[in-house]
């Protein structure tokens, strides 16, 4: 008789809704969250926030240069998934070449030489819907403390 009375549509659709509301609570919370925590940043017009914290006005490299970076990255909830501090071991790249994050690549040249920021990264320069290595989930904003070295 339960079996009867099984809504399997009902069941579906009430547990889609529930999921899209949960997901739409969260979004809701980030956006707050990004709101508060990003009072103070500059813009680009590609969307990356930026806070230089330590300014020492040398010059700032060009695309193609090769960089050393320190640097710690985290999940919008305070969630550290990386850090080239933890490992004592700075992290060198190419700027421009692809081989970091679209929001590296862009924010790298707004710094000098010594220069530490705080770079609030949006999916679209990180890692989008497909996050990362399991650590990073899809449509995440990161945000990153960063020093040119």
């Amino acid at each position: 008789d339960h079996a009867k009375k099984w809504d399997s549509i009902k069941v579906f659709e009430d547990f889609f809704n529930e999921r899209e509301k949960k997901i739409k609570e969260k979004n809701d919370l980030e956006k707050i969250k990004l709101i508060k925590i990003s009072k103070g940043f500059n813009k680009t017009e590609s969307g990356l926030l930026y806070k230089i914290t330590n300014k020492n006005n040398k010059e700032s490299p060009k695309t193609g240069d090769t960089v050393k970076v320190h640097y710690k990255g985290k999940l919008l909830d305070d969630t550290v998934f990386d850090s080239s501090y933890k490992r004592n071991q700075p992290f060198e790249f190419s700027i421009g070449l692809g081989q970091v994050i679209k929001g590296w690549d862009e924010g790298i040249l707004l710094l000098g030489k010594g220069d530490k920021a705080q770079f609030i990264i949006p999916s679209h320069l990180a890692y989008g819907e497909s996050g990362a290595g399991g650590v990073i989930p899809p449509n995440a904003t990161l945000i990153f403390d960063i020093e040119l070295i």
